[in-house]
């Protein structure tokens, strides 16, 4: 065994071990009684989401319900995701467009290592494309009642086989009184939402939930237009009856917003405000394919989904105790972006000027000095049109003291995708900046730099066969096993260049066995030990070929290898929920392309931390949730890396939330919180060569009640304005580019409770 992955394994079970010993000597004083806390039930990681108790659970995870979602007031759904351990989320390139990463796996953007799912079904299999990760097509509204993060343990068996991160939404619904919330959402940077929800039932044991919202806004870093505008309606549907129930769920969403980029870091009066897209470039010209065929499109567009996600359920109690779960999902739209990208440093007008003094505004006419700062900007068009279907059957019995569950998880997956990638051309560095006549290559149908354009299809399926089992062994031990077989098979052909000809076509069919095992051991009712290990896959899909075409055409090396162990200690009671789980893991056949065309990195990633979630809740109204991870990564395997950090991963991350809510007179309540945010350096590539600073981050908010159903609300985003740093230029990284996080922001909402 590899020497970190040995360490890892110590260290982990060192810190653990002395964690618990920490915990029970702590509480060995106090009373141990049982506790609403202790009832709290997760479905995430069990075979057809059947449900169990989170303290009895052998592995992490982390349950988020309706009232922590609005404390929290994320801006988009991965700014969600930070509120899980083990987690970082670089939230910064707006409502889409997010990087997340998982436990130190590597990668060098989107989010390759986490599936969302909603009502226990994933809602698109890959978990990343090229321009398209899974938060992109799903957005957090007034319908959501929970979301659970359940990081390695049983994913790698059960649903779509992801060894990393699943966060499964629950939604809302009916019960037999009807409810009903208005609320209405502003900002100091001009945001106008309303959002709706109503719940109930329709006749004996049908109940319904329907809710949504439209928003309109310039953006947190101000377009002049409206450049994030948005609306979702969601149907949730229950019917119960005597030996079960059926669930159906419709979502249809057409949101989109800016796509925020890396601005340059050395030029003045370029900060966290910045965006470059504005009236005066939104709208440009392309030229595309061997012709030189020009089309225009407005990058005002941004990033987003226009499209449906829809599914059902049915949960039946057979004969002979024997219980059926079926879940079902369909995903259906277009996912584009358009985006403005920084190619290079900045420079100046006069270093690349045909007469090396001035330059002229192609839009307003104006002359600008050579002094004036500029840039290359790529014009970036991807038309993406996904669809998937999934469905989990499974199946289970206890048997005395065994518990077992036996599924079949089929999926299908469809892109097609159009590209023009590149078309970079000299803009003004100021927002809106203007495109220039007077510099050769913006003249030019060929542009200023590099372009990469294709027109591809790709089909997926994949099959799976699992089982798992249960094994109480005493009252206070259960021994867990899980075993899946997964085909995955893949058609996928692509014309590189628009010129009508087919550059590259394939049909792969792989198999895999994962696996996963782990001991729970029952303190008493209140705590728990657990240790688990597991290895699992992550299948290939159409963009792993493309980008790694060469000597990989085979695919079997485009497989990548996850082994993780964990050791957890868990304690919930009235007051304290405390959760501790040291990890390691093992990433192999990773691959990292910084941009089309380039060699690919091929390496072997390993990582070993502890993550800690914790909360207090006092009866007095004061209560403090502790979000941390510490981890130490490291690429044992790479041909120009080995032995350097993972790129963009903190060797440790802090979230600190404390509130406290009180009574202000008769039947009038009110609550402060705030948020204070930490998180380490990081290296910007896997060379690390690029030191991306640490930073904090405080947030701030209050609630008042003034009436029963009234509630007015005020969240402060980043109140210090700090300017932390998510990413370099992922593209180029000497070149002096980076992304800011989000910079100060005000929210006001008034939400009221019709019935």
């Amino acid at each position: 065994m590899n020497t970190l992955f040995s360490k890892s394994l110590l260290a982990c079970a060192i810190s653990v071990a002395f964690s618990t010993q920490l915990v029970v000597a702590q509480e060995a004083t106090k009373k141990q009684a049982t506790s609403d806390n202790t009832e709290v039930i997760i479905v995430s990681g069990t075979p057809g989401g059947l449900g169990m108790r989170k303290i009895d659970a052998s592995f992490a995870v982390t349950n988020l319900d309706a009232s922590d979602i609005e404390k929290l007031a994320p801006k988009s759904t991965a700014d969600l995701f930070k509120a899980i351990p083990g987690v970082w989320v670089e939230s910064s390139g707006g409502e889409s467009g997010a990087n997340v990463f998982v436990r130190g796996f590597p990668g060098g953007g989107d989010a390759p290592f986490l599936t969302i799912a909603m009502q226990g079904s994933p809602i698109y299999p890959a978990p990343t494309l090229s321009f398209l990760e899974n938060s992109q097509i799903f957005r957090v509204d007034e319908t959501i009642e929970m979301v659970e993060g359940l990081r390695g343990g049983p994913n790698p068996v059960v649903s779509n086989g992801q060894p990393g991160l699943t966060t499964n939404f629950r939604l809302k619904r009916g019960g037999e009184s009807t409810e009903a919330k208005a609320k209405y959402t502003t900002s100091d940077y001009g945001l106008n939402r309303v959002d709706l929800v109503m719940s109930g039932e329709l006749a004996d044991d049908l109940y319904y939930m329907v809710g949504g919202y439209v928003k309109s806004s310039p953006g947190i870093r101000d377009a002049g237009f409206n450049s994030e505008q948005g609306n979702q309606l969601t149907l949730n549907l229950t019917k119960i009856f005597d030996q079960g129930e059926v669930n159906l769920y419709t979502r249809q969403t057409d949101d989109h917003g800016t796509w925020y980029l890396p601005t340059p870091l050395n030029v003045a009066g370029i900060d966290a405000g910045y965006t470059q897209i504005g009236t005066k470039n939104r709208q440009a010209t392309i030229y595309y394919g061997p012709d030189d065929t020009a089309q225009s499109f407005d990058f005002g567009d941004g990033r987003g989904w226009d499209g449906q996600v829809s599914g059902g359920s049915l949960k039946l109690n057979l004969p002979n105790d024997w219980h059926l779960v079926d879940r079902f999902n369909i995903t259906k739209g277009q996912a584009n972006t358009f985006g403005l990208v920084p190619n290079g440093a900045a420079t100046t007008v006069a270093t690349v000027a045909d007469n090396a003094s001035s330059a002229t505004g192609q839009v307003t006419g104006d002359v600008y000095s050579g002094s004036t700062p500029i840039q290359q900007i790529g014009r970036w068009v991807v038309l993406k049109d996904i669809e998937s279907f999934t469905n989990d059957l499974a199946v289970s019995k206890q048997w005395g003291d065994i518990d077992t569950a036996f599924g079949i998880y089929s999926a299908t997956t469809k892109a097609k995708d159009w590209w023009s990638i590149g078309n970079h051309a000299y803009y003004v560095l100021n927002p809106g900046g203007e495109l220039l006549d007077g510099i050769a290559c913006n003249d030019s149908a060929a542009g200023c730099g590099w372009s990469y354009d294709i027109n591809s299809v790709g089909d997926a399926s994949t099959r799976a066969f699992y089982a798992t089992s249960s094994w109480y062994a005493t009252d206070d031990i259960t021994v867990d096993l899980g075993l899946r077989h997964e085909n995955h098979k893949v058609s996928y052909s692509v014309d590189e260049g628009l010129d009508g000809q087919i550059d590259k076509a394939l049909d792969y069919d792989e198999n895999k066995v994962s696996w996963t095992g782990g001991v729970n051991y029952a303190l008493d009712n209140n705590s728990g030990v657990f240790v688990r290990l597991n290895r699992g896959y992550k299948m290939p899909y159409f963009d792993d070929f493309r980008d790694n075409w060469g000597a990989y055409t085979g695919g079997n090396n485009l497989i990548k290898e996850v082994t993780q162990s964990e050791f957890g200690y868990k304690f919930m009671s009235d007051e304290f929920q405390i959760f501790a789980t040291g990890f390691a893991n093992r990433v192999k056949g990773d691959t990292f392309v910084r941009r089309p065309g380039d060699p690919a990195e091929i390496l072997t990633n390993e990582a070993y931390g502890i993550e800690l979630d914790s909360n207090y809740d006092h009866e007095s109204g004061l209560s403090v949730n502790l979000n941390a991870t510490v981890q130490k990564t490291e690429i044992t395997a790479s041909a120009t890396n080995q032995g350097n950090e993972a790129q963009r991963q903190p060797g440790w991350q802090l979230r600190v939330t404390p509130s406290y809510e009180f009574e202000v007179g008769n039947d009038m309540y009110a609550s402060v919180y705030a948020t204070l945010s930490a998180v380490d350096d990081r290296f910007g590539d896997n060379e690390n060569t690029v030191v991306l600073e640490g930073y904090e981050k405080l947030d701030v908010g209050m609630t008042f009640e003034p009436i029963e159903s009234l509630r007015l609300q005020l969240s402060v985003d980043n109140l210090t304005d700090t300017m932390g740093i998510t990413e370099g230029d992922p593209r180029n990284p000497d070149a002096p580019n980076g992304r800011y996080i989000m910079p100060r922001s005000i929210k006001f909402s008034v939400s009221y409770m019709l019935f």
